[in-house]
C-alpha cells in the first residue's frame, strides 16, 4: 500500500562543498535511523570510508563522526526527493513526486558537480532540476542493498570518478 511520506532528514552540507551526492528517498531503516543511508546494508558508508581512505569506516551510527569527514571532504549530502507516496523503501514503487528544493546547497556552497546515487535519484534530478542544468551531472550505480549484484569493489570502481570531481 502507498504511503505519502514527506523527507524526514536535513541536508548535509557547508559553505566548502564541491560535490553534491544525491540519493533518491530515505528507506524506511534510514528513516527510523534519522541520519542518511542509515540501513545497515547500505554500502554508502562502507564505500565512501574506502574511497576518502577512512579508518575505521563511517557509520550512520556515528553520525557526528559522518558528518564532519564528509564535509571535511567538501562532500554534500541529500535527496532528489522532498515527498512522494511509496511502498516501504522500494524506488520503483515512487509516484506523485515532490522535488527536493536544492536552493540552500546550491546558493551556499559552489558545487562543482552533482552525483546520483542510483538511476532513480538521477531520473528524479534531471526531471525536475532544470535550473541547475548548467552544473555536471553524473548517475553512479546504486549502493542500495537492491543492487546487490555489484560488489563493494564494483561500486569503488565506479565511484572513483567523486575523488576526481574534488580535485
Amino acid at each position: 500500500m502507498h504511503e505519502r511520506i514527506d523527507h524526514p532528514l536535513p541536508p548535509l552540507f557547508n559553505a566548502e562543498s564541491k560535490i553534491l551526492i544525491l540519493g533518491s528517498f530515505p528507506s524506511v531503516k534510514t528513516r527510523a535511523a534519522r541520519f542518511p543511508y542509515g540501513h545497515p546494508q547500505n554500502r554508502f558508508w562502507p564505500l565512501l570510508s574506502h574511497l576518502l581512505g577512512v579508518e575505521p569506516a563511517m557509520s550512520a551510527k556515528e553520525p557526528e563522526r559522518a558528518t564532519s569527514i564528509l564535509l571535511r571532504h567538501e562532500i554534500a549530502l541529500w535527496d532528489s526527493i522532498a515527498s512522494c507516496e511509496i511502498v516501504g523503501s522500494s524506488d520503483s514503487s515512487i509516484r506523485n513526486v515532490v522535488a527536493q528544493d536544492l536552493s540552500p546547497i546550491f546558493e551556499a556552497a559552489n558545487i562543482r558537480h552533482v552525483f546520483c546515487n542510483g538511476n532513480a535519484s538521477f531520473r528524479y534530478y534531471k526531471q525536475y532540476q532544470k535550473r541547475y542544468r548548467h552544473i555536471p551531472v553524473s548517475a553512479l550505480p546504486s549502493t542500495s542493498p537492491a543492487n546487490a549484484r555489484m560488489s563493494l569493489q564494483d561500486l569503488s570502481e565506479k565511484w572513483q570518478v567523486i575523488l576526481d570531481a574534488l580535485e
